[in-house]
């Protein structure tokens, strides 16, 4: 029964609490492994991290007596404390950019049913003077007529508040909430917080920003043609102009995806492996270097194969294939993109192959 006796309730919310505590743990557990599935099988963007809290008990009553004791006390209105704690169970989405989070709340409103929402995002940007944090805070509960992918469900009756925020503004949230004091302070203090929630909001923006330029390279080298060897230049305009762009990260991908379709392509080593080659020549160009593997690679085939049949436990990577072709292109630029003993080793094999050396890049020697 409700009362307006604030101890006797706060004592009625522990023994609930203590009660149920095990039910609210495997509840919590649930609502963590539905989201993580549920995210991971959309094409909402990549979560960095979907972790579950049950409220400390104490920190429970705080915030009843905070928001609400007042007023229904004022109002002589009755009340059980755990009929205002909506985030007794609380599910953190941390998003990589700040657009994913409306996606990940339309994918979640998709699958349960919503008591509230509150965009703390649009209240911060909706005035003029003011920066703190930014999220999205959903209060949620299983829709019975939602297939979940979980064996066993939570009671229908337990919410559960979902927080989904950015990468940098989780950063900011943890780090606001170190600072003690932020409204009876100093003007000068104040307007220091102020600055530094709004380089916190800059970073934000040009993540994102930076995401949608690398997008676009990558998409401009996928589309781009390729400078044929013979010179000539095939292609619109906007290709041709593609095409005399110096080697980088981007539209190295497709000349060495068209010459090794089948290799995995690990996106941190071609960064590495890219800047390597700038480093020893930092003009190199993109029809140079489908020039140079069109030449070479032929080649450096039949040194693998031979490499391969003298010891079956050596590998041959692309990468490997790539530096051996560079270094027949432009033996004076690339020598020390093998090593000592790779030179001398391949070097030994093409002066027992006169065959081959017909078909090396003249240039080169």
């Amino acid at each position: 029964m409700a009362s307006l006796d604030f101890e006797q309730e706060k004592e009625l919310f522990r023994k609930y609490y203590e009660t149920n505590h095990k039910q609210f743990t495997a509840a919590k557990d649930a609502y963590v492994g539905i989201v993580r599935t549920l995210i991971r099988q959309s094409d909402v963007g990549e979560a960095t991290k979907i972790e579950g809290r049950v409220k400390d008990k104490d920190e429970c009553i705080k915030k009843f007596q905070r928001k609400y004791q007042g007023k229904l006390e004022a109002d002589e209105q009755p009340y059980r404390i755990s009929d205002f704690i909506s985030d007794l169970i609380g599910v953190r989405i941390v998003c990589l950019y700040e657009d994913e989070v409306p996606v990940v709340s339309e994918l979640l409103q998709r699958h349960f049913n919503i008591l509230n929402v509150t965009d703390k995002t649009s209240a911060v940007e909706s005035t003029e003077d003011s920066f703190g944090y930014k999220g999205l805070h959903m209060d949620l509960t299983l829709n019975p007529e939602a297939a979940y992918p979980c064996k066993h469900l939570p009671a229908a009756e337990i919410c559960f508040e979902v927080q989904i925020r950015s990468l940098i503004q989780d950063a900011w949230s943890m780090l606001d909430h170190k600072i003690k004091y932020k409204r009876s302070i100093p003007v000068d203090l104040k307007r220091r917080i102020n600055v530094l929630a709004a380089l916190f909001e800059l970073a934000d923006r040009e993540f994102r920003e930076i995401r949608n330029a690398t997008l676009d390279l990558m998409q401009q080298a996928t589309v781009t043609q390729i400078e044929p060897a013979d010179g000539t230049v095939e292609g619109s305009g906007q290709a041709v102009a593609a095409a005399a762009k110096t080697v980088n990260v981007f539209n190295f991908l497709p000349i060495a995806g068209h010459f090794f379709r089948d290799f995995p392509f690990d996106d941190q080593k071609v960064d590495d492996f890219v800047q390597d080659i700038l480093e020893r020549d930092g003009t190199l160009q993109k029809a140079d270097l489908h020039r140079c593997l069109n030449e070479n690679l032929k080649v450096v085939r039949e040194y693998s194969e031979h490499v391969i049949a003298e010891n079956p436990n050596r590998t041959f990577t692309a990468y490997t294939s790539i530096r051996h072709c560079l270094y027949l292109y432009n033996q004076e630029k690339f020598e020390r993109i093998l090593s000592r003993r790779n030179r001398e080793r391949f070097a030994a094999w093409l002066k027992v192959n006169p065959t081959t050396q017909q078909l090396v890049n003249p240039a080169s020697v």
